[in-house]
C-alpha cells in the first residue's frame, strides 16, 4: 500500500505492556508543566500475558496516582531544560533516577508493573505519553484520536479500536501543543485548526474546542522512517515494472505531471517517489504545507508555509511561496499539494519555463481533474473564461497519473493519462496505462489487471532526445499484470 511499509505480521488492536522507545524528546524542549494535568495515562494497567481478569479501575486509579507523584517528583529534581546530550543517554540517566524515585514509593508493585510504571513516565517526559505505545509499530498506518478516551488505528487498510486512552482533554491538549510547538505552530482557542508533523515526517492534523465538541481530535498519517520505494510497489502489485520504467523516462524528460486521487490514496507518497527520478544535477524547490516529502537529491530548498499568528497576521501560503520559488531559480518545482488559488501560479510556472514540475491534488479520476483545475483557478480572484483555463491546463500538464484506494484497502496506480490539447472546448486526453478491476476476491479485496490500453503516447520523440527512450512496443494492447487480490 501507499504511504507506509507494512512488514508480513499483522499489528494488533491492544498495546503491549511495555511502552515502545520515546521516538522524541518533548517538543517544547524545556521543562515540563508542574500541573498533574500533564501527568499519567488513563488507560488502566493492563495484566501480564495470560491473566484471566482486567485491572480494577480501583486499582488503576492507584497506579494513574502513582505516576503522577512520580512525575512531579521528577520535575522538581530535574531540569530538563538543561541536560544535554543524545536522546537515548537522557533517557537512561533519567530511568535510573526514577528507579529510585519508586522505590522510595513503598509500593507493592510487582517488577512487570514497576517496568511499566517507570516506563509510561519515561514516555510522558521524552515523548507523547500514551501514544508512544503505538508510534512504535510500523504496521500502523493511522492513528485516530477522537477525545481523550478513543483512539483508534488503521492497519492494513482496517480501523480497529485500541485501549489506549488519555486520563482527560486536558492531558491530550498538552500532547497536541508538544506536537505542533515543535515545528513552530501553536494550537489554542485562537486558532483551534492545526496542521503539523512528527519527527519521521508523519502529518498531523488536530482540531480542539470549541469546534471539536466532545474533546480534542486528532489524525496522524504515519510515514515511516523506511518509506516505500518503488521496489514496494511492485511487490505490493501497485504498478508494474513497465509502468515505473515509463514514469521514470517521463521525469528525467521533464514532463510536467500532476498526481491526482482522493484521500488517503497515496498522492504524497507517489509524488515523493516520482520525485526520487529527477537527476541530482537539478536544482529543486519543494513547497509543503507540512513538510512531508522526503527527496534524497543534494540540491535541494524546502519551503514550508506558515499560519497567522495571534493577531491574525503573518500568514505565509503556498501561494506566496510558489510566486517567491519562481525568484529562486528552480530547475524543478515540486508542491505537495494544489488546494486552492496557488494553481493558477503552478499552471504559469510550469507555461513559463519550468518543465519536469510536480504537484498534486484532490481528483476521483482524470476527467475530474479538469473540473478541480477550473474551480481553484477561480478561487485566485480572476474572471478568466473557462477556455482560457483549459488552454493553460491542456499546454502545462502532460500526463495524469491517478492513485486510488480499492475495496478492501489497496492502493494502485489506477490511470495514467496523457494530456493531448484541445478540440473545441474540451481537454483532450488518451490513457495509456490502465487498472482494469474485475470484481472482489475471497479476501474481500478488489482483483483485476493492469492492461497498456495501445496508445501510444504524442511526447516518444521528446523521450529519445533525451536518452530515455520506451520500447514502442511495450505500448500495445496487452495485460501487464494480474492482480486475484490475494
Amino acid at each position: 500500500m501507499f504511504g507506509k511499509r507494512l512488514p508480513n505480521n499483522v499489528a494488533t488492536a491492544q498495546a503491549p505492556p511495555k511502552s515502545a522507545p520515546a521516538t522524541g524528546a518533548s517538543a517544547s524542549g524545556g521543562k515540563p508543566a508542574e500541573s498533574p494535568d500533564l501527568a499519567g495515562q488513563a488507560s488502566p494497567p493492563r495484566p501480564p500475558a495470560g491473566a484471566p481478569k482486567r485491572v480494577s479501575s480501583e486499582k488503576a486509579d492507584q497506579f494513574n496516582q502513582l505516576k503522577m507523584r512520580l512525575h512531579r517528583k521528577l520535575i522538581d529534581q530535574l531540569d530538563l531544560a538543561r541536560m544535554v546530550g543524545e536522546e537515548d543517554e537522557l533517557r537512561e540517566q533519567v530511568k535510573g533516577i526514577l528507579s529510585r524515585l519508586a522505590d522510595e514509593e513503598n509500593t507493592l508493585l510487582n517488577f512487570n508493573e514497576r517496568q511499566r510504571l517507570i516506563n509510561e513516565v519515561l514516555d510522558e517526559t521524552f515523548g507523547l505519553g500514551p501514544l508512544e505505545v503505538i508510534l512504535g509499530d510500523p504496521n500502523i498506518s493511522d492513528i485516530l484520536v477522537n477525545g481523550p478516551k478513543q483512539v483508534y488505528i488503521e492497519t492494513h487498510g482496517k480501523l480497529e479500536l485500541t485501549e489506549i486512552q488519555f486520563r482527560d482533554n486536558a492531558h491530550l491538549m498538552h500532547v497536541i501543543d508538544k506536537i505542533v510547538s515543535a515545528v513552530g505552530r501553536r494550537c489554542d482557542e485562537t486558532c483551534p485548526l492545526v496542521d503539523a508533523r512528527l519527527a519521521d515526517g508523519s502529518r498531523v492534523n488536530a482540531v480542539i474546542p470549541p469546534l471539536a465538541i466532545d474533546g480534542a481530535a486528532m489524525s496522524i498519517r504515519r510515514f515511516g522512517a523506511d518509506p516505500l520505494t518503488w521496489d514496494d510497489y511492485i511487490n505490493y502489485k501497485s504498478c508494474t515494472p513497465e509502468m515505473r520504467d515509463f514514469l521514470e523516462a517521463c521525469v528525467k524528460a521533464r514532463l510536467n505531471i500532476l498526481v491526482v486521487g482522493g484521500t488517503g490514496s497515496g498522492k504524497t507518497t507517489l509524488l515523493n517517489n516520482l520525485s526520487s527520478f529527477i537527476p541530482a544535477t537539478d536544482r529543486i524547490v519543494t513547497i509543503e504545507d507540512a513538510a512531508e516529502l522526503q527527496l534524497r537529491q543534494p540540491h535541494i530548498v524546502r519551503l514550508e508555509t506558515r499560519p497567522a499568528n495571534i493577531e491574525g497576521k503573518g500568514r505565509i501560503s503556498i501561494r506566496d511561496l510558489l510566486i517567491n520559488s519562481l525568484r529562486m531559480r528552480p530547475d524543478r518545482i515540486v508542491v505537495g499539494e494544489c488546494r486552492g488559488a496557488e494553481t493558477l501560479d503552478m499552471l504559469q510556472a510550469m507555461n513559463t519555463g519550468h518543465d519536469g514540475s510536480l504537484t498534486t491534488l484532490h481528483a476521483n479520476s482524470t476527467r475530474d481533474t479538469v473540473a478541480r483545475v477550473e474551480t481553484m483557478v477561480m478561487m485566485a480572484g480572476f474572471e478568466l473564461p473557462l477556455r482560457a483555463i483549459r488552454q493553460q491546463f491542456a499546454s502545462a500538464i502532460n500526463l495524469i497519473v491517478q492513485a486510488q484506494r480499492l475495496t478492501g484497502g489497496p492502493r494502485k496506480i489506477c490511470t495514467i493519462t496523457e494530456v493531448t490539447g484541445m478540440e473545441g472546448e474540451i481537454v483532450t486526453m488518451q490513457d495509456i496505462f490502465l487498472f482494469e478491476q474485475s470484481g472482489i476476491s475471497s479476501a474481500g479485496k478488489a482483483k483485476g489487471q493492469f492492461v497498456a490500453t495501445g496508445i501510444r503516447p504524442s511526447f516518444l520523440e521528446r523521450l529519445d532526445e533525451v536518452g530515455v527512450g520506451i520500447d514502442p512496443d511495450l505500448f500495445k494492447r496487452q495485460v501487464l499484470l494480474v492482480d486475484d487480490g490475494a
